[in-house]
């Protein structure tokens, strides 16, 4: 049940207004990053980390590695112009592995017993994603702001990461996109239209994606939980 796992973490977060990558900002004195490859270099199962990342952030990425003793990364790539092309590139350098996952860099709270139970499911089906069911209700707006109807929500989910798909399977779908150019909101989006079905595994809401500054406040009491 032995994976590798590709990390784009090359995005600078606008909406995070902190001025630098987010990957970076600290959570109880480590950068977020930190926190998410942790996850990976201290599960078994993981045999390497595929890390993508801003070419002009490399000495930073490389010494945050090489501080914390993140042993599991095999490869830092450089980010393409959109994080899907990101994840081509990380994908490029996978070995040795039947199954691979694409996890978020700003997502630092995924559990493990999670991950193993998406890489078995993506074993069995071929491509899995982490998901919530959604809690809230959800209106379709016009341009201007106009309910135009409230959206059964029995069947929606709000997909997380990891999403976890056989090697093979996820190759051939990044290059269909990239020969029709075409630019999905996840990878799981770009498999669909191969077609091929995509399973869903559970997940839990505390495995939050950091992307304004209200999130870090989240993510605080998330880890002050877990320590308690």
């Amino acid at each position: 049940m032995n994976y590798q796992v590709v990390i784009p973490a090359a995005g600078q977060g606008k909406r995070m207004n902190a001025g630098k990558n987010k990957q970076f900002i600290k959570l109880q004195s480590k950068p977020v990053i930190v926190h998410t490859l942790k996850i990976f270099e201290e599960d078994p199962h993981c045999n390497g980390i595929i890390l993508v990342i801003n070419k002009d952030e490399q000495i930073e990425f490389e010494d945050l590695v090489k501080s914390y003793k993140i042993q599991k990364v095999i490869s830092i790539v450089q980010g393409g112009s959109e994080r899907q092309h990101s994840v081509y590139n990380g994908l490029k350098k996978v070995t040795d592995s039947e199954i691979v996952l694409v996890h978020d860099g700003a997502r630092p709270f995924v559990k493990t017993t999670l991950i193993h139970e998406l890489v078995q499911t993506a074993m069995e089906t071929g491509a899995a994603v982490l998901a919530v069911p959604v809690k809230d209700t959800i209106k379709r707006a016009s341009a201007n702001l106009i309910v135009n109807e409230t959206v059964e929500r029995s069947g929606l989910w709000a997909i997380q990461t990891p999403q976890a798909f056989h090697v093979s399977i996820l190759q051939h779908a990044h290059e269909l996109a990239l020969r029709d150019d075409y630019l999905g909101t996840d990878d799981a989006s770009l498999v669909e239209r191969i077609p091929k079905q995509v399973a869903i595994v559970e997940g839990e809401y505390t495995n939050i994606k950091l992307t304004t500054p209200d999130d870090l406040l989240f993510a605080e009491a998330i880890l002050q939980r877990w320590e308690n």
